[in-house]
């Protein structure tokens, strides 16, 4: 367990803890990812305990007094994939009335990617790692950088065409998600997620 750390504003994680003043949660973050502070959380899990907290600070300091898991309700709403464009908007107004900035709250997001790399590169907290694990990981880092170069090459190509009047778009945002269907257990995953569970439902064949 390394010593306790002011957050590193080089990297997202340590800039949005540090910017909603949540140095409390960032002290925490080694025991919580390390089961030292009770069940181990993973690194999805935490992401979600720090945007759930970004909400919660952002309603205080516009003046909202949050219910108990109101503030993980709203994180939910803005956030799911289950939850209707309609719901969605409704939120998203509903906080913009109360005076806060959506789409800043919503861009301090952090994934659960950037928690890994900032546990493991500023703060220096390390797991030990089975050849497995590391080999899920070295993979999915791969097809994650090759997603981020997608995502850069689509918005490139989407402004060009817009800059020079060949596509008519209003102010857009790219989202690229990889699905994994198995027609096993006819269930569908983000690759993100098959990876972080190690596998999808389907049941050992006997």
């Amino acid at each position: 367990m390394t010593e306790l750390q002011q957050p590193n504003r080089r990297y997202k994680v340590g800039r949005v803890l540090s910017d909603y003043r949540l140095e409390d949660l960032h002290d925490r973050l080694p025991a919580m990812w390390l089961g030292e502070s009770g069940e181990e959380m993973s690194l999805r899990e935490l992401a979600d305990k720090i945007n759930a907290q970004l909400v919660q600070t952002a309603l205080e300091q516009a003046g909202e007094d949050p219910l108990e898991g109101e503030a993980e309700n709203t994180y939910r709403l803005l956030t799911d994939d289950d939850v209707s464009v309609g719901m969605r908007t409704q939120q998203r107004n509903r906080l913009q009335r109360a005076g806060i900035d959506v789409d800043q709250l919503e861009g301090d997001f952090v994934t659960h990617q950037a928690v890994y790399t900032y546990l493991r590169k500023a703060l220096d907290v390390s797991k030990e790692q089975t050849e497995d694990t590391d080999r899920l990981e070295k993979h999915e880092e791969r097809i994650q950088r090759l997603r981020s170069r997608l995502d850069a090459v689509v918005d490139q190509s989407l402004a060009e065409l817009q800059n020079a009047g060949d596509l008519t778009a209003g102010e857009f945002e790219t989202i690229i998600s990889l699905q994994v269907y198995c027609q096993d257990c006819n269930k569908q995953y983000e690759l993100s997620e098959l990876f972080e569970q190690g596998g999808c439902d389907c049941e050992d064949p006997e």
